[in-house]
């Protein structure tokens, strides 16, 4: 048998077979953190029940690939990619113990978290921005790490060390909240919004289709929270 079609033969049975298990690893995690987020949801609900009946949390599952959570003015979106990913050479990942083990653990899923304000969605303000507050990778194994804002002890290093579960799902998801809650809409530089044609009033304000982002016209960094 010729090897390109010995090789051929190789990836498709190991490869790509491995592949489709971090897609399945991932999956099962991200309907878990269905189930977390909605639990998230009761749990400040129900601390909630005296307060202002806006500042509630909502839970909503968008399908297979999306589930959303508002708290107060914003909207949590976390989104998990249908693809398995591998990372560039420069990437700290290599320098894991798990990987020097065996390079096919960096095969990882990835599940998305971004930070969009509520109105976003409720006014179908499409040119509105969203910003990425988390991303979490998950291998074949369950080992994961997250990079993003405020998700203090699951970096790099935690890979390889312990499987995903439910109590590191919550912790995103706390962390996440807490982020987005002290991460406040800022006015526009002046400069940015002093001119605006009648065109702009018709078609964009009176149609609710102004850009707006927490960010819009700043730079966004590690240290927009303190």
């Amino acid at each position: 048998m010729p090897t390109t079609q010995n090789n051929i033969l190789a990836m498709l049975q190991h490869k790509a077979v491995m592949k489709q298990h971090v897609f399945d690893v991932t999956q099962s995690t991200f309907n878990e953190l269905k189930s977390v987020l909605a639990e998230v949801a009761e749990t400040y609900n129900q601390l909630l029940h005296d307060s202002d009946p806006r500042v509630r949390l909502e839970y909503h599952d968008r399908g297979e690939f999306v589930a959303m959570l508002k708290v107060a003015g914003d909207m949590l979106v976390f989104y998990m990619h249908s693809n398995t990913f591998e990372f560039d050479r420069d990437h700290k990942i290599w320098q894991q113990p798990v990987v020097q083990e065996d390079v096919l653990n960096t095969y990882s899923g990835q599940i998305n978290v971004f930070n969009f304000l509520d109105d976003s969605f409720r006014y179908n303000r499409e040119e509105d921005l969203g910003y990425l507050v988390a991303r979490l990778f998950v291998n074949r194994n369950g080992h994961y790490f997250v990079e993003g804002k405020r998700q203090r002890g699951m970096g790099i290093a935690q890979f390889g060390k312990s499987v995903l579960d439910r109590a590191a799902l919550r912790k995103v998801v706390d962390a996440a909240i807490n982020y987005a809650l002290q991460f406040d809409l800022l006015v526009q530089p002046y400069d940015d919004v002093k001119i605006i044609s009648l065109a702009q009033v018709n078609n964009e304000i009176m149609n609710s289709r102004v850009r707006t982002g927490k960010r819009l016209g700043f730079q966004y960094n590690s240290d927009d929270v303190r």
